[in-house]
Parts: C-alpha cells; structure tokens; sequence
C-alpha cells in the first residue's frame, strides 16, 4: 500500500475514535489539566529506587504518548512531556475497568494526563504507576515511525512540529538557542547597557549595505522597508544620552537561502558610549568564550568541519595583510581605482560598474581569504569605500576602524568605531546615492534625520552587530542555518485539488 494511502487510512480510523469518546463523555479534544512533575525531574529523584520498589509519592504529569505496547488488562506506554520521556504503566485492576476502556482509545501521537505513584520496574526502570488516565487531545494524523519518518530535511524543516516530537536533536538545539539568547541578554544588562526596541518599519533604506524587501503603508499611501539593521535608530538613542543600549531582533535582507543566509534573521546589536573598536573586540571575545564556557562548557568546539578554539586570544589581522598572504598584492601600495580594477582583471576576480578601489579590495578578501580563516580572528581596517559608517584611520583615510570576527570561514560580527562627524557622514551618504545611480542596488540612502541628530553631538562611540544565528550554529555544532531557526524561509508548496485534504501536498515545480 502506498504511503499516502495508509496515512489516510490511519486518519480514517482516529476520525472514527471520536464519536466514541464523545459517546463515554469524554471531549476528544480535552479541558485543563493539572501538572505537578515532569519527566526528567522524575526520572533523576527516583533513579536509585531498587527494582520492583513502589513509592506512595503521587503526582501529575502529561504530555504526548509516544510509545504503546498494550497486554490484555495492562499496559506500558511512553509519555513524552517538554523534558523528556518518561514509562507508564496501567493496570486494568488499578485504575478502574471504565478508565482502562478509555485509554483502549489511545494512539500513538494522543496527549494525555497521568496520576500516580512512582515506581521501578523489575528491569530497573523508572516507572509512573498510572492510577488514573485522563484523555487530553486526539491526535488525528499518526507520527512519522521512529526509523523511516520525517528523514528528509526539507519535510522536516516544513512540519517542525513533528520534528521536535520525533527528532531530539531538533529539541535541544531549539532549548539551546533559548539559553543562549537568554545569555546574552544578561551579558549586556551585566555591563550596564539598556534593551530597547526600535522601529521594523522604516520610510528610509540605511544602517547596511543590503537589498531591503518593501511594503505599503495604506493610511499613509508610502512605502516602507522592512529593516536591514538596527544601527542607525539606536545610535540616535545615543545622542539621547543613553549611553549604553542594545536591541536584539528580526532583521530582513531580501538575498539568497543557502546554509548560511536566512531571508529574515536575527541580530543583537549594541552601541557604547566613550568606547572605540578595541572594546568591541574585548566585548565581542568575552561573549563568546563565555557562552561556550556556559552552553557547552568547553573551549574547543567542532564547527564546519574543524576544532575552534576559543581558548586562546584571538587573532587580530588587517584585510589587505590577509590578501597579501595569498596572492602577493599589497594594496595599501595601489594608489588608483583604476589599478585595482586592472589588479582584479588579471586575478580573476569579477566586478561591478559601480566598484572602485575599495570595493575590489573587499571583492579579493571574498574570493581568496575568507573561507580559509576558521579560527576566530577579527579581520581590521575594511576600505572606505564599503563602510560608510565607520570612522576612518588616522594614518590612511582609504581604510576605516572597522572589525569583522570570522569563525570556520564566515563571519559572526561586524563592528566600528563609529562615525559621528555629520559633515562626514552626510558625505557618505551621498556617495551611496551615486553607488545606486551607478548601478548598487544594495547601497543606502541619505537619512538626513539621522545627520541632524549627528549635529547634536554622538560620543565617540564602539558599535557591533552579531549574527545569532551563525552563533546558535557555532554554539550547537550545527552545519544548517535552517536547523537553529525553528521555522526557516522555504518555497511554498502548492495543495493538489484532486487530493484529500489529510493527503501530502506537492512541492511548486
């Protein structure tokens, strides 16, 4: 029988269990319950009971059958709750005949609530005696089987809520991307900095170097971006006199999917007043280690294939030294855009109508560096000419104080010290519009709120901007992007009419 068949064959058969719980009083779809114990509690407090041994401690627990073995007048079933599994077992003389005929109901995949005694088996596991089951929630399509289901990741990415009932590993990560925000969050209050919200919706494209996805506003007949970053809003809290804030959120940049690039994603981005890049690289180091030290509690963590270690301090190295390592040309020697543009041409290296000295520069450090830097190191002084918000060097304008931390060959932040000259900055500004003009759709625009907030004065300022994603990756050793977002961008699938609607859907062609 082929597997759509049987799927609805087996919904046809839970559909029909309905009317018979209605039929003994019972709501197939359930009331509140009260729960007192979990799983993994129960399983740790009673793991020394001897074999056989039976408590008169009681509790309550529910959560998803998702193991059954039935015996004539008793039963063992797994319970799974959001800490884990834990045995049952039912007896038809413990728990009333009416009670057991209830529970003759249960399939795999139903939700249920349990009170009982503990106990161990004779086996020497952990074990709820179940004196009373209460039916909570009919599960109406059966879970995938524990060896042939939900194997392809595509299926799993699309229905994750089957995937954490039945992949464990999809739990933890999702359990520990919430401890790692959760860490971060107290990272930053440790250090005195404020968490504020700023707007997704902006009338003006700016904070980064991205294509932006755009909406409509009815009311106000404009439209409006959703945010590529969070940068240039709370930089302008600053000027405010807030010192030390950061925003930790959604972001939207409308590019690829592959396994490192989401459509929408999340950041932490954080500004410090009277700070400059070097606190940055202390924050950003800090961070790290210390999550790894609490998440995982190691320092040496597999990551795309290689051992990371964290334990030592990270390298610090300029982009145009790391492209000099690899191909023998020292830019900080061109002195033209059109010897750049001659440099690229001879290594192979493609280019845009807009590119200009900097922008080739940026263009060899993609093509010839970056996969290859897989320990952590902060890569310095990016040109000018691909960081209009960043400070320049004081000892050659064509570069600007900025750092980005690369990890297993990608980078994991981005950080200035930022600029805060509004003369300057407005000069950036206009220097994208020309990029636009000339052909980059990714460059900004001139945000001249943003400039006359910088005319009221912005400290000298640290700024950065971490990927959590890419982070919760490193921190989970996981190789997918799509495996730490709970509901990753995917293409939509198109329902067959001809098809019941229990049937699978077919992927658009």
């Amino acid at each position: 029988m082929a597997e759509d068949e049987k799927m609805l064959d087996q919904v046809v058969a839970r559909r029909a269990k309905l009317e018979r719980y209605r039929e003994l009083g019972v709501d197939p779809f359930g009331q509140r319950f009260e729960v007192d114990a979990h799983a993994s509690d129960l399983a740790k407090k009673y793991a020394n009971l001897n074999p056989e041994e039976v408590t008169e401690d009681h509790v309550h627990l529910a959560g998803r059958i998702v193991l059954l073995r039935r015996m004539g007048k008793a039963s063992f079933f797994s319970l799974q709750d959001r800490s884990g599994r834990i045995q049952c077992y039912l007896r038809s003389d413990v728990c009333g005949a009416d009670n057991y005929a209830l529970f003759k109901l249960a399939d795999i995949g139903d939700i249920c609530g349990v009170e009982g005694v503990m106990m161990k088996t004779k086996t020497g596991e952990v074990t709820v005696r179940v004196a009373h089951y209460t039916h909570l929630s009919k599960a109406l399509r059966p879970l995938p089987d524990k060896f042939h289901g939900l194997t392809d990741k595509e299926e799993r990415y699309r229905h994750r809520y089957v995937d954490l009932i039945v992949n464990e590993n999809s739990m933890r990560i999702a359990k520990m991307r919430s401890l790692i925000v959760k860490d971060i969050r107290d990272f930053f209050f440790e250090r005195g900095f404020l968490e504020v919200e700023t707007p997704i919706l902006s009338p003006i494209l700016g904070g980064a170097n991205a294509r932006p996805f755009v909406t409509h506003h009815n009311t106000l007949d404009e439209d409006f971006y959703l945010r590529i970053a969070t940068e240039l809003p709370l930089k302008r809290l600053l000027v405010g006199g807030m010192e030390r804030v950061f925003e930790l959120g959604r972001i939207f940049r409308n590019e690829g999917i592959d396994l490192f690039h989401n459509p929408e994603f999340t950041t932490v981005e954080a500004y410090q007043a009277f700070a400059d890049l070097s606190d940055m690289m202390e924050l950003q180091e800090s961070m790290i280690r210390r999550l790894a030290e609490k998440i995982r509690g190691e320092l040496v963590i597999s990551f795309n294939g290689s051992d990371i270690d964290l334990s030592k301090p990270f390298r610090k190295a300029n982009m145009t030294d790391l492209i000099r390592e690899k191909t023998g040309i020292d830019f900080t020697a061109v002195t033209s855009d059109e010897e750049a543009l001659r440099l690229a041409r001879e290594h192979g290296v493609p280019v845009e109508k807009h590119f200009r000295y900097g922008h080739v520069i940026n263009a060899f450090f993609d093509q010839f560096c970056e996969s290859e830097l897989i320990q952590p190191i902060f890569v310095c002084r990016h040109p000018l000419d691909v960081s209009p918000l960043a400070s320049k060097c004081k000892d050659d304008p064509r570069f600007t104080q900025r750092f980005e931390l690369y990890i297993g060959g990608h980078e994991f932040s981005n950080a200035f010290t930022e600029l805060n000259d509004p003369d300057d900055q407005l000069a950036r500004f206009q220097e994208q519009i020309a990029e636009k003009e000339a052909g980059n759709a990714e460059a900004c625009e001139v945000d001249n709120d943003y400039v006359e907030a910088l005319q009221y004065g912005l400290p000298p300022t640290g700024g950065i901007g971490i990927g959590i994603d890419r982070l919760v990756m490193f921190l989970t050793s996981t190789d997918s992007i799509r495996e730490v977002l709970l509901f990753p961008t995917l293409k939509r699938q198109k329902v067959n009419p001809n098809k019941n609607s229990d049937s699978k859907t077919e992927d658009e062609k």
